[in-house]
């Protein structure tokens, strides 16, 4: 069982998070009482993002981690809500 997180794995993190980022598209009109959602989860998909980045640069692996994850569940969340569109499984989970 691992107990620390190792640069490896930390960095595998950040790209696939960073990808999911770059290819997120919100797949609900501006109009849409969604869209507000979809902007909400977007806005806190990317500060988790930042904070992860900022405790990296800290030597703080594993808050950076749960930051990370925390991204990453903003972004799977707006995939499964249908409010982003995500179409790489590598990237997003799926319902």
């Amino acid at each position: 069982m691992e107990r620390e997180i190792s640069e490896e794995k930390i960095q595998k993190y950040f790209e696939i998070t960073r990808k999911a980022l770059e290819k997120l598209e919100i797949a609900v009109h501006e109009k849409s009482l969604l869209y507000s959602v979809a902007k909400d989860f977007l806005t806190m998909a990317k500060s988790y993002y930042e904070d992860a980045k900022y405790y990296y640069e800290k030597g703080d692996y594993v808050t950076a981690f749960a930051a990370l994850n925390y991204a990453h569940g903003f972004i799977d969340a707006g995939v499964r809500l249908g409010v982003f569109k995500g179409e790489d499984d590598r990237l997003f989970a799926f319902g």
